[in-house]
């Protein structure tokens, strides 16, 4: 009797140790590998290994995963649908890969996303208007691809949003007013993309920005009074833009401010108050 009670209990015990993720999750996993070309990964996955030995994946203490990290690793196709069946994933890194296409609409009902690191791939097509579905990001970048349209207004629904950097793809229109819900944000970065229009004057609510990068769009007009109140900027980058003034006090303005760019037209003549102008409709 107490041989079989050992025995069980070394039965319970490597079950524990060696359980397995949900086959909703291990189809989902598989259904990456197949539509990324897993075969040609520098680190690829054993099917003949449980899933808890594939690379890049973290696991909570109920076997789900949460997250991925696939960086560097040669991923070329585009992600699949499937992908939506990782519903406690909280961190995705596929950066630095060959990835393409538009990004699956059921990727966008993964609300348990905390972090999305899509940059330097190849995705194309518009960011997906309804992203604001994630409201547990903190983190989006998106940098580095050939995202093109407007950026989303559905956005402002990102209330813990910390970073977002979307700089270096194809997108065009305006700043949407409802990024100034963001008041968590850290980190905007929209540099060399077709931005254009005024920067609006609600800007100035985003008291916790530390790094305003807005360099090589079109944007124009005067910047607005408000902008001396992110006190907390340590970076601000507004070259290659048509902005129009003198704002070589507004450096003075700010604090803690570090790196300060502007274009040479916008640093002499006669000075700028910040007044602000009427934004754009």
């Amino acid at each position: 009797m107490k041989n079989l009670k050992l025995t069980l209990l070394c039965c319970l015990l490597s079950a524990f140790v060696f359980a397995e993720v949900s086959q909703t999750q291990k189809d989902a996993l598989i259904a990456l590998y197949q539509a990324t070309d897993g075969d040609s990964w520098i680190k690829s996955w054993n099917f003949e290994q449980p899933v808890s030995k594939w690379c890049g994946l973290t696991f909570d203490d109920n076997d789900n995963v949460v997250a991925i990290d696939l960086s560097f690793n040669n991923l070329n196709g585009k992600l699949p649908k499937e992908i939506s069946g990782l519903t406690a994933l909280k961190y995705l890194n596929l950066s630095f890969n060959k990835l393409e296409g538009e990004l699956p609409s059921s990727l966008m009902t993964m609300v348990s996303l905390e972090d999305l690191k899509l940059f330097s791939n190849n995705f194309s097509g518009p960011i997906p208007f309804n992203i604001g579905s994630l409201i547990n990001l903190k983190n989006l970048e998106l940098f580095n691809n050939n995202f093109f349209g407007e950026i989303p207004s559905s956005i402002g629904n990102l209330e813990k949003l910390e970073s977002l950097i979307l700089s270096s793809n194809q997108l065009m229109g305006r700043l949407p007013s409802s990024i100034s819900n963001l008041k968590s944000l850290k980190v905007l970065s929209l540099f060399d993309n077709s931005l254009l229009g005024t920067i609006p004057s609600s800007i100035g609510q985003l008291s916790q920005l530390e790094e305003l990068v807005l360099s090589n769009n079109a944007f124009y007009g005067s910047l607005p009074s408000e902008l001396a109140q992110l006190t907390n900027l340590k970076t601000l980058l507004l070259s290659n833009n048509g902005f129009k003034g003198n704002y070589t006090l507004l450096k003075d303005q700010l604090p803690n401010i570090v790196d300060f760019d502007l274009d040479a037209a916008n640093m002499k003549g006669a000075l700028a108050t910040l007044d602000s102008e009427d934004e754009d409709n």
